[in-house]
């Protein structure tokens, strides 16, 4: 599903380029659930743009869904994000001014889906996540947890085939934080890729795979230690 062969990753630094990731080989298959770790400045979020061709790339491929995203224009990045990728971010990332419905329909609006189905999917999703009852209330009036089923509703609302975390649990308490795991293993059982970004090891052995980076290479890459089976709330997908 997503293989990268020698990607390349710098930054400008004081006229000279800061290497980020160097020679990163990797494959992950449709389905997988895989962590991404490492200490600051090893690469990984950095790993996670590109896979979410939100950062390009100096040398090596990237092929998605066996295409070859090394020469796309950000037209071309945009139509792939939008057809395969959904996203999940610590701060959340929602509009103040616009309710969790609002929040929600937003990528439908994008792909210019008429309103009223907007809205009508929009609440499906929100009720997947267990929060249909908060559908009005704006970003301010919800807590970490509310804010990030949110965030995940709005990510899954476009049926997407990967789920690009970074650091979801991050600004979430231990019991809020295994909640959104749940969630997120219950997204992964329905055959959506689920990939992690993370600095926190339970959180990782939540996942089946756990990749390390250090210093913008891999340095391991197998199977976690715990995979918990999540109870199926009727998520639907268009993975298969």
């Amino acid at each position: 599903m997503l293989s990268l062969r020698g990607i390349e990753k710098s930054y400008p630094l004081a006229g000279s380029q800061l290497p980020v990731l160097k020679g990163i080989d990797l494959v992950i298959e449709q389905g997988e659930m895989v962590a991404i770790m490492g200490s600051s400045g090893s690469g990984k979020s950095t790993l996670l743009n590109v896979l979410g061709l939100l950062d390009g790339f100096e040398g090596g491929t990237y092929h998605l869904d066996d295409v070859d995203m090394s020469e796309l224009t950000e037209r071309q990045a945009a139509r792939y994000r939008s057809r395969f990728l959904g996203f999940v971010f610590q701060s959340f990332n929602l509009i103040a001014f616009k309710s969790a419905l609002e929040n929600v329909a937003l990528p439908l609006f994008y792909q210019k889906i008429p309103r009223r189905e907007r809205q009508k999917r929009a609440l499906t999703m929100l009720d997947r996540m267990g929060i249909a009852d908060r559908a009005s209330h704006l970003p301010s009036e919800l807590s970490g947890g509310q804010k990030q089923r949110v965030a995940m509703a709005r990510a899954l609302i476009t049926n997407p085939r990967v789920i690009l975390a970074d650091e979801p649990t991050g600004a979430l308490d231990s019991v809020t934080s295994n909640e959104v795991m749940d969630v997120l293993r219950e997204v992964n059982s329905t055959g959506i890729s689920v990939i992690i970004v993370t600095h926190e090891a339970d959180i990782a052995a939540r996942c089946d795979r756990t990749i390390r980076l250090k210093d913008g290479r891999i340095i391991e890459d197998g199977n976690s230690t715990e995979v918990v089976e999540p109870t199926a709330r009727g998520f639907t997908s268009d993975a298969s």
